[in-house]
């Protein structure tokens, strides 16, 4: 699973994708500092 990870002012958001090509088409259209990154843990809500 790949993880987008979204740095706000006072907080971040995190997104996840199944593919590292998802998860760098939202990197690019984000305006904000961001990074993606690998992990095999489930995010859970």
């Amino acid at each position: 699973m790949w993880v987008l990870t979204i740095f706000e002012k006072d907080t971040y958001r995190m997104f996840q994708f199944d593919t590292k090509e998802e998860a760098e088409k939202a990197l690019k259209a984000t305006d904000k500092p961001a990074i993606i990154s690998y992990t095999t843990l489930t995010l859970a809500a």
